[in-house]
């Protein structure tokens, strides 16, 4: 099983990124599928997922990120508008597998990608 993300890179405060995450290896229709980001110095921390039809997201990033999914491709997407230099760090995508519910939490994801960085400049 292998999550790669990519689409990350450097953009001027206000602007905006789409990041993807191509799964292979099994299909995470029925998983959800997380953003996760970690800035220097800092943990991991939470920024959006989704389940079947439900999203869920930080509230650092409500109304400005949205995370979607491609099922037929295994794909998920976080489209980022309005960046902050808050925004700078690694983002990572992940999926959890094996529970009924979605969860915000780093310890619970099963699979992990390798990470994107954003760079924002004010």
């Amino acid at each position: 099983v292998q999550l790669q993300a990519f689409g990350g890179g450097l953009v001027q405060a206000g602007g905006s990124l789409r990041l993807s995450c191509a799964a292979s290896g099994r299909t995470f229709g029925r998983s959800t599928m997380g953003w996760f980001r970690q800035a220097p110095g800092k943990e991991r921390e939470f920024v959006a997922a989704t389940r079947w039809n439900d999203r869920y997201y930080a509230d650092s990033v409500k109304g400005r990120f949205t995370i979607s999914r491609d099922n037929a491709k295994n794909t998920v997407f976080l489209q980022m508008n309005s960046l902050k230099p808050e925004d700078t760090a690694v983002y990572y995508c992940a999926a959890e597998v094996d529970k009924a519910y979605w969860t915000g939490q780093t310890y619970e994801y099963d699979y992990w990608g390798q990470g994107t960085q954003v760079t924002v400049s004010s």
